[in-house]
């Protein structure tokens, strides 16, 4: 299975990843949480733009975006949540291309998130100008209010692969403790059998922590964790998520 690497950041190879939720409303909170990123052992950051008061004005976020990449180095990972799969608020369809699209030709994102079920015309097309810009492009999928059977999980995460994306990720919610053991499994068979490049796998809330802190057993290359506010249910600190990810290494 090939790795794909973001700077410094090599995806598939050792630990699973740390990434960093940006939740701030306004430009001034955004900058306030990459600062509090300066004494924090993490890997990349997702700047969720569904939060940003400013986010349908181009020119508050690239002045958001420009003032952030002067100040950070790490990899940013450029995130709309759409609110159907969880996020803040909603744009049309044609908006949401042209955000991300927008973010492509800035040259100060590194990575793009895009939804799977949006459009898969528009996802390809967009896939194919972030290779050319060296952009790596998350295609995703969030289920909020249940867990699929493993067979569709696994077929949403090949489908990805299909599309073209670097990075596949799905996150799912458990109603059980059978549920998590659905996602963890879809996750296994995808690193024994069906993946080709990096995935993202979570079960979310409470029950489903388990499943942030075990990916490097069962395949899944990045986990999500808090410095402050959580993003989304069932979110743990960097640092018990450090602390965690070594004491479960398995080298």
């Amino acid at each position: 299975m090939k790795t794909v690497q973001v700077k410094d950041v090599v995806f598939n190879e050792g630990r699973p990843k740390i990434c960093v939720p940006l939740i701030g409303k306004t430009k001034q909170e955004i900058i306030s949480e990459v600062k509090v990123l300066e004494n924090v052992a993490f890997d990349l950051a997702e700047l969720r733009i569904d939060f940003f008061e400013g986010v349908e004005h181009p020119e508050q976020v690239e002045a958001l975006l420009a003032e952030i990449n002067s100040i950070y180095k790490k990899p940013l990972l450029f995130t709309f949540r759409t609110k159907k799969e969880g996020g803040e608020r909603e744009l049309s369809l044609d908006r949401y291309f042209e955000l991300n699209r927008f973010a492509v030709r800035s040259g100060l994102v590194d990575m793009i998130d895009l939804e799977l079920f949006s459009s898969e015309e528009d996802v390809s097309k967009l896939i194919a100008e972030a290779n050319e810009k060296n952009v790596k492009v998350v295609l995703s999928s969030h289920d909020f209010f249940r867990t699929p059977p493993k067979e569709e999980i696994v077929a949403r995460l090949v489908k990805m692969q299909q599309l073209g994306a670097d990075i596949t990720k799905i996150a799912v919610m458990p109603k059980s403790e059978e549920d998590v053991l659905t996602l963890l499994a879809a996750t296994l068979e995808m690193k024994k059998a069906k993946a080709d490049r990096p995935c993202i796998t979570m079960s979310m809330g409470k029950y489903g922590v388990i499943s942030r802190l075990a990916g490097e057993l069962f395949g899944s290359c990045l986990t999500f964790a808090a410095a402050k506010e959580v993003s989304a249910p069932g979110q743990v600190s960097v640092r018990d998520v450090r602390s965690i990810l070594e004491i479960l290494a398995l080298d």
